[in-house]
Order: C-alpha cells, then sequence, then structure tokens
C-alpha cells in the first residue's frame, strides 16, 4: 500500500502525519518549537528550528506507524500563513528570526503606506485590508530594520517567503509558493494572480525575491527529507492551513463554508471561480489552484481564539491545563455579565483595528475564576459570530451551516455555546487533522494516487444543533458588541 506523508507546520507545533490512499490518518506526530517573545511583545519563530522539526516528525511518523520509506509515494505542505521569512538564496541561512502572523511589529510600516495614499490600492488589488497581520508590512520592516537583509536584497540573494516557501527551499533548493498562501501575503494581486510590482515597492520589497507561484496540486519539487528516503520523493500539494482544512472540510462548491479553530481562527467561505464582491470587515483571498481552476473565498479572521486559552494557563495560572477549560466554564452556569476580548495585539476581523487592546468587562464582587474562564471561552465564539454576520451580509444568501475542525472543536461546551450563538446547525469533523489532510488529499490526487470523489465521500462528522431561543443568543451578543465598543476606538 502506498502513503502520503504530510506536514502540518502551525504556529505552535510541527505535525507529522501519514495517511494512506483512501485518505485515513494512519499516525501522528508533534514536536513543538519555541515561541521567541521580546519585551516589546513582538512575537517570533526559528526557522531553521522549524526545519529540524520538520524532518524529525517525518521519521518519527514512519516509526510509529511501522511504515517503511519506500512505502511513500508524496508528501503535502500545509502551513501557518502570513509568518514572514527572510533567507539568503545561496547559503540557505535566515536573516533573522521568522515574523509571526500574530505580531504587529510592523504596524508602522502600514501606518507609512497607508500615509502615501495606498490603503484604497492595497484593499482593491489584493483583496484584503491593508494590516501588520500579513506578511508584505513584515517583509518591509526586516527590510529597515535587518541590514543584512537589505543588502542581500541588493545583491539579489534574498529570499522572502511564507513558511511553505522556506520549508520548500530547505527540502528541494527551489523557492515557489502556492497561490493561497501567495494571496495571504498582501503583495499578490488576485484579478491578474502574480505579484503587484507596485506594492511590492511601497513595502520595500523587490519582486524578485518573492517565490514562484503554483497551483497548489503542482509537483513542486522532490525531496529525501534530509536521508529519510531511499530516493525523493515528490511534494505535490502547499496549501495555507485554513485553505487546507476548507478542502478537507469538503467545502469545494461555491457557498460552503469552515471555521477552523486553532492558536487563531479562520472562517472562511468559497466563492467560486469568479472574484466575490466583500463586505467591509473581510477578505477576499484565492482558495487554491487546482486541477487547472483559481477558486476565490470570503474569509475573516481571529488573532485569538484557542490561544486565550493557553494564556489562562500559561501566564495567568487559572487553569493546570487547557482541557479544563469547558468543565469549568459549564460549572459556572452562565458568565454573570462578564465578557473578555482578547484584543492582545489588536483587533482581527471585522474590526481591523491594530492600537486596541484586551479587556475583561462587567466583573463584580461575585466574579470568580469560572466565570473568567467561560467569558474567555465565549470570546472565541463571539468573535466567530462576528465573522459569519459579515460574510452574511456580504452575500446573497446566509450561512444554513458551518463546518468546523480544529483541537478546540473536542470542547463540548464550546461548540453547543457557538451553535447557540449564531442559530445554524454546525457540522464538527470527526477527524481533527483538517489542515494535514487537506494537504495530504491534495497530493494524493496531485501525485494520481486518489480519487477526488472518493475522498470526499468518506467525511465524517457529528451535528451540534442550537438548543437557545434567538431572542437569547441576540441578548447574549449585544452584550459582547458593546464590550468591543469600549475598546475598538
Amino acid at each position: 500500500m502506498s502513503y502520503i506523508l504530510s506536514i502540518d507546520q502551525s504556529t505552535s507545533s510541527t505535525k507529522g502525519t501519514l495517511w494512506n490512499v483512501s485518505g485515513q490518518l494512519v499516525a501522528r506526530e508533534d514536536l513543538a518549537h519555541r515561541q521567541i517573545v521580546s519585551p516589546e511583545g513582538w512575537i517570533g519563530h526559528d526557522p531553521e528550528e522549524i526545519y529540524a522539526n520538520v524532518l524529525r516528525v517525518s521519521s518519527l511518523v514512519l516509526e510509529r506507524a511501522g511504515v517503511q520509506p519506500r512505502e511513500v509515494a508524496a508528501a503535502g505542505i500545509s502551513n501557518q500563513r502570513e509568518t514572514a521569512v527572510c533567507w539568503d538564496r545561496q547559503t540557505g541561512r535566515p536573516v533573522c528570526d521568522a515574523i509571526v502572523w500574530q505580531c504587529a511589529r510592523a504596524t508602522d510600516i502600514v501606518w507609512d503606506v497607508r500615509e502615501a495614499g495606498l490603503e484604497g490600492d492595497v484593499l482593491g488589488r489584493t483583496g484584503i485590508p491593508l494590516s501588520p497581520y500579513y506578511s508584505a508590512a513584515k517583509f518591509g520592516w526586516i527590510m529597515r530594520h535587518v541590514p543584512e537583509a537589505a543588502g542581500l536584497m541588493r545583491q539579489g540573494r534574498l529570499c522572502c517567503g511564507t513558511v511553505d516557501s522556506w520549508l520548500l527551499f530547505k527540502l528541494t533548493g527551489v523557492h515557489k509558493t502556492d497561490y493561497s498562501n501567495a494571496s495571504r501575503t498582501q503583495l499578490l494581486n488576485i484579478d491578474t494572480r502574480s505579484w503587484d510590482t507596485d506594492l511590492a515597492k511601497a513595502f520595500g520589497i523587490d519582486p524578485g525575491c518573492l517565490p514562484e507561484i503554483c497551483q497548489s496540486d503542482s509537483l513542486f519539487g522532490e525531496s529525501d527529507f534530509g536521508g529519510l528516503f531511499p530516493g525523493k520523493i515528490p511534494v505535490h500539494c502547499m496549501l495555507g492551513d485554513s485553505h487546507a482544512a476548507l478542502f478537507a472540510n469538503g467545502c469545494t462548491a461555491p457557498f460552503t463554508a469552515k471555521a477552523t479553530y486553532g492558536t487563531g481562527s479562520s472562517v472562511m467561505m468559497n466563492a467560486g471561480s469568479a472574484r466575490p464582491k466583500a463586505g467591509k470587515g473581510i477578505a477576499v483571498s484565492l482558495a487554491w489552484g487546482m486541477g487547472g481552476q483559481v477558486d476565490y473565498v470570503l474569509e475573516g479572521n481571529i488573532n485569538y481564539t484557542g490561544a486565550v486559552i493557553k494564556w489562562l494557563e500559561k501566564d495567568v495560572g487559572l487553569l493546570e491545563s487547557g482541557k479544563q477549560a469547558g468543565e469549568l466554564a459549564a460549572s459556572a452556569g452562565s458568565s454573570g455579565g462578564v465578557y473578555l476580548v482578547p484584543a492582545f495585539s489588536g483587533l482581527g476581523a471585522p474590526y481591523f483595528n491594530d492600537r486596541a487592546r484586551a479587556a475583561i468587562v462587567g466583573m463584580n464582587t461575585s466574579t470568580g475564576k469560572a466565570q473568567i474562564v467561560r467569558a474567555a471561552e465565549e470570546s472565541i465564539a463571539y468573535q466567530i459570530r462576528d465573522v459569519v454576520e459579515t460574510i452574511n451580509q456580504a452575500i446573497a444568501q446566509p450561512l444554513s451551516v458551518l463546518r468546523v475542525d480544529g483541537g478546540p472543536t473536542r470542547d463540548r461546551f464550546l461548540m453547543q455555546f457557538q451553535a447557540d450563538l449564531l442559530q445554524i446547525p454546525l457540522e464538527v469533523n470527526a477527524v481533527e487533522e483538517l489542515s494535514a489532510a487537506g494537504a495530504a488529499y491534495g497530493a494524493a490526487i496531485g501525485c494520481g494516487a486518489a480519487d477526488r470523489e472518493a475522498l470526499f465521500a468518506r467525511r465524517q462528522f457529528t451535528a451540534r444543533t442550537p438548543q437557545i431561543e434567538r431572542t437569547e443568543s441576540d441578548r447574549l451578543y449585544a452584550g459582547w458588541k458593546q464590550a468591543v465598543s469600549l475598546i475598538n476606538r
């Protein structure tokens, strides 16, 4: 039997997963990497550590599965998006730590572009609002503050890319990306589907530093993964993690949507093969290029969802384990009118306020640990509703169901509260590793080892339906909107 190796490189860890060509998960191995946080609150990752973890989890997952390297037919990669990596094309050495998507250090770059009168051009050409969240401003920050980067750019030796490009370069020696990742850099013209030279220059970037853009199911290159395989295997799919989850959720038709719960969250709807109109507060990006066709999506991104629970555990000390959050939240009965707005590095979609900061509002002397934890859990669902409401305003018909995935979907309290708040059913995917699954499916289809229809026919999920009245849902949500208004100024 043939197998597919799928690497899911996320914000907190690198997952090595092995799938059979029927689309079933055979084994998984995870390795966490350091979160490098400066005194200013800037967030970075070590690109070399991430690459070393990719090689290590690839070996570990084969060992766990008892699969011989010669049985692996192809590999796919899904990755945290927007995180910016710059390296020397000749040596393969990074010029600095990667700037993580959550990091807002490039706010001044954004303000400079705004002052130049280009904010409308950025949105019109790239489909996404001007923000330090995206790669372009992060690249610009590196050019301005890392002398080696600027010097290499002048010499034509600098590579700029997202994590997929970095890993592919280290594995194969080629500098490429796919449509999904390119569309999240804020440098891709989503009408021409090519790098926008004018915008690149506005952010201080030579377009020659950027990778070649390919279909997501392309043959990107071949690698032996540091000698793991006896010969080189094809890397046959690359997708941004949220796009990979959309694909694995079977959202391949227009007006099908999913929400991925992770460190942050992405709410994404397939918009079909024509560029859709987007309302204020959501982005238009490319879903993928598959089978020669490029599809679009509407998307809203939230900076802090699962990360809020980790904050309660690691930094505040209210939880011994994040897994306790749902139980403790349920035990509270209600939040007692407490709302936690987790704008630790600004508000994401649909507000896009880089300067807002987190707050807990509505506390009184009866507020305890359980109420605060519940408010944190509920903040995840409220932020998802913010984005769903904005997408519904932009489309002809409101979403009737939301497919959901990610580790937090195992939290029964959170999923029920989410269904109650949205007042539509949730379909909770039975597979937790949806980003990895999307890259695995794309690679299996791309290399001819699997049939697309057969893969999606096996999708399994659990339904969650609303258990409260819409009037109560709207009352709770109105309290959230009031809490957000206190910091969204």
